[in-house]
């Protein structure tokens, strides 16, 4: 996926702000197996999907927990350095070998002040992210573990395609072997 069209998802942007902000964006690559935010830090960058699956999770002593999975054109955005410049407690792990745009928060901030469009994207990036934030949080609060299978199924049926079981009941809140119950139910 494009920068421009990523970009464009957000809220369009008039061209001459556009190309300013995309003069402070660069491709990266990484390996599968990569974490590029680690949770405990003030993360500087904010990263977006051009291609690959990437997966956010907090460690817990027996197993991690997923709570978020990305895909092409997903923004990797922890909101507590975007938001506040302090520590984020999530780590990022790509699943496959990804293709990223990176763009550093710092530079960005500065742009807010100068480019009322590009801050106003900014905003609208931040309210996005909320209200990912917010379905995650009513799906896991009022949904039951088949609910929020069927509804991954529905809305991203590449997750399941892509991502190993393991990582998808982690995400679910459930054991392998109930995934494994809920998908033979289907």
């Amino acid at each position: 996926m494009n920068i421009d069209t990523i970009l464009n998802q957000i809220f369009t942007l008039p061209e001459n702000s556009k190309s300013v902000l995309k003069n402070l964006i660069s491709e990266v690559e990484f390996p599968k197996d990569s974490i590029i935010i680690k949770a405990g830090k003030v993360e500087k960058t904010v990263y977006f999907i051009k291609k690959g699956i990437v997966r956010a999770f907090v460690p817990q002593e027996n197993q991690d927990l997923t709570f978020w999975f990305g895909k092409e054109g997903d923004v990797v955005l922890p909101m507590k350095s975007y938001v506040d410049n302090y520590q984020n407690y999530e780590n990022i792990q790509l699943l496959e070998d990804c293709v990223l745009y990176q763009l550093k928060i710092d530079a960005l901030r500065k742009l807010f002040e100068t480019d009322i469009n590009i801050a106003n994207w900014g905003r609208k990036l931040a309210e996005r992210e909320l209200v990912k934030t917010e379905e995650l949080f009513i799906s896991r609060q009022f949904r039951t573990a088949s609910q929020r299978y069927e509804e991954l199924l529905t809305k991203q049926p590449e997750i399941i395609q892509r991502v190993q079981l393991g990582y998808i009941a982690s995400y679910l809140g459930i054991t392998q072997v109930s995934l494994s119950r809920i998908r033979s139910e289907i």
